[in-house]
């Protein structure tokens, strides 16, 4: 993909694998998470030089468990998702173009999703596109809030929603495809008025869409290939669909 950028988010501890590994570096089908990550988002057509990991715990660890010429840049403290991407403005402030986000414990996001998020953003009504899936137990995802119109209004977090946003089975996968100035203004904006008193990357959305933009969904087809890996019995889960998967082929 031409004119497109990719952000890792890497910088986790992952408490529910009870493990001092860093999340990211969890073994998935003989390598780390992270780097299913990374070989998608080179299979989707963007260059090693071209992907930003933000790491943290254990940051050290990453950095060596990954090479290719990718760019680190550290999140100091864990503030957010919103405060992750921050930290990567020295990076990306002058850049102007498609930027993905992806997080590194999502391992199972493929090539043609991050090429249809990024050709969202191509459209210059778009600000931004957001990837959705559908959940029958959406517990602790955060929801996504439709309009009249089918329109994304906003995203709220399982600690931030109430009872009836909480029954709402469409959910974030935390995968994102931003017009990256429009991003960093955004970013400018949020706040940690929030449960978690944290920066939360999806608070940008209503901005974007104040500014003018649209925000587009994208709704995967497949939740397997939207899932997150937080312990260690979702690893256990996503290694026996990898292997059925072998298996079927």
């Amino acid at each position: 993909m031409n004119n497109c950028k990719a952000v890792i988010l890497a910088a986790g501890k992952g408490v529910r694998m009870q493990s001092s590994l860093p999340k990211v570096l969890h073994s998935l089908a003989g390598k780390p998470l992270i780097q299913h990550v990374i070989d998608n988002l080179v299979r989707a057509g963007i260059s090693h030089n071209n992907i930003i990991v933000v790491v943290g715990y254990k940051g050290d660890d990453v950095i060596t468990a990954i090479d290719n010429n990718i760019s680190f840049v550290w999140q100091r403290e864990q503030l957010g998702t919103g405060h992750a991407v921050m930290q990567t403005e020295p990076q990306l402030g002058t850049y102007n173009g498609c930027l993905l986000v992806a997080c590194g414990d999502v391992p199972l996001i493929k090539p043609e999703t991050f090429i249809k998020l990024c050709n969202a953003v191509n459209d210059h009504k778009t600000g931004a596109a957001v990837l959705t899936m559908e959940l029958e137990n959406p517990y602790g995802y955060g929801r996504i809030i439709r309009g009249e119109y089918d329109n994304l209004i906003r995203i709220v977090e399982e600690k931030d929603a109430d009872t009836i946003q909480r029954n709402i089975k469409e959910v974030n996968t935390g995968t994102y495809a931003f017009r990256s100035p429009i991003l960093f203004q955004g970013l400018k904006t949020i706040t940690t008025d929030n449960a978690q008193r944290e920066y939360y990357l999806p608070d940008v959305l209503p901005f974007i869409r104040k500014s003018g933009y649209d925000v587009k969904i994208i709704k995967l087809d497949d939740s397997i290939e939207g899932t997150g890996v937080n312990s260690k019995e979702e690893l256990i889960k996503l290694e026996g669909i990898i292997r059925k998967t072998l298996i079927k082929q």
